[in-house]
């Protein structure tokens, strides 16, 4: 038996609600009549714990996947403000798209910009020598400064 057939329908209803996304949490305890002392029994229960932790699960790994699917057109839209006459735009779209990879970890915890290869799921992006000409010269500057 799964673990959502160890829920009751009640309960049920109150995850797929709190997930829904068009009510707040205390909007949809009184939508269903729960208390906020049996809603916090039920989120020391395992089994509705367990479901609520692995809907929050999933809707992270939903979120990653889509900001997965526009990191290259956010990259790209970045490298396109490196052509900005504004030198603060150009200054902001340089400093973001170094950054844009830092902090990020793989799989085993260790940091991804410790590694001296490439990572593997990342679209290399591309310059024309007049946009990396700006990037540097955007870098010297900013180092002058």
């Amino acid at each position: 038996m799964g673990k959502t057939e160890k829920l009751k329908p009640r309960q049920l209803a109150v995850i797929e609600d709190l997930f829904a996304g068009e009510l707040d949490e205390q909007a949809v305890l009184g939508k269903h009549k729960v208390s906020r002392n049996l809603y916090n029994r039920w989120l020391k229960d395992a089994d509705f714990a367990g479901e609520f932790d692995q809907r929050i699960e999933g809707a992270f790994r939903q979120s990653a996947a889509l900001i997965a699917r526009y990191a290259p057109l956010a990259a790209a839209k970045l490298v396109g403000l490196i052509g900005s006459d504004k030198e603060e735009t150009v200054r902001k779209a340089c400093l973001d798209i170094i950054s844009m990879h830092a902090g990020r970890t793989r799989d085993d915890g260790r940091q991804m910009k410790d590694e001296a290869e490439p990572v593997a799921d990342s679209s290399p992006i591309s310059l024309s020598p007049e946009a990396a000409s700006r990037l540097l010269s955007a870098l010297a500057e900013e180092k002058d400064a």
